[in-house]
């Protein structure tokens, strides 16, 4: 039963999210939410709860429910999505330390997750972190373009992404 309504509060929470209709997100937070007042250690109710809160601009009250989620052990794309969801949050709400922690720690256990990586970046470079920032979102736009003038140049701008302070003399 409880797996059963938890399923049909993340289809409701994703059907308003993809539908912008926050009538149908405050339902979805609303079952998450007394799922969570019958269910308060169990990680998975926790984190959906958090994501319904920042689907529907509560960021505030997003984010201790996914640092409790993490707290109680989630674990695998959960995880994932939980790190990404707390770091952009913290981000957006110009907690940029917070920010940068999060998605560092999002970016070593999932390294292969370019949208945490994305983040990371966004987040160093209001931590005024150009250089890094500016690594990070060169090497992600390198290693997934198929655009043949970026590629042609590809060995080039992957040398300097990380070189970009360097200055030649002549």
């Amino acid at each position: 039963m409880q797996r059963d309504r938890l399923a049909e509060a993340i289809q409701l929470r994703e059907e308003g999210r993809a539908k912008q209709d926050q009538e149908i997100l405050e339902r979805a937070r609303t079952l998450l939410m007394e799922l969570l007042a019958a269910y308060p250690d169990d990680a998975e109710i926790t984190f959906q709860a958090g994501v319904a809160h920042d689907n529907l601009g509560l960021e505030q009250g997003a984010i201790p429910l996914y640092v409790r989620a993490i707290d109680l052990g989630l674990a695998g794309p959960d995880l994932e999505r939980c790190l990404l969801g707390l770091g952009s949050t913290y981000r957006g709400l110009g907690r940029y330390q917070e920010a940068v922690e999060t998605l560092r720690r999002g970016v070593r256990e999932f390294p292969a997750n370019r949208a945490l990586q994305t983040f990371l970046a966004m987040a160093l470079y209001n931590s005024q972190q150009y250089r890094e920032a500016m690594e990070i979102v060169l090497t992600n736009l390198l290693e997934t373009t198929t655009d043949e003038k970026l590629q042609y140049f590809k060995r080039g701008l992957t040398y300097y992404s990380q070189h970009l302070d360097e200055v030649w003399e002549s």
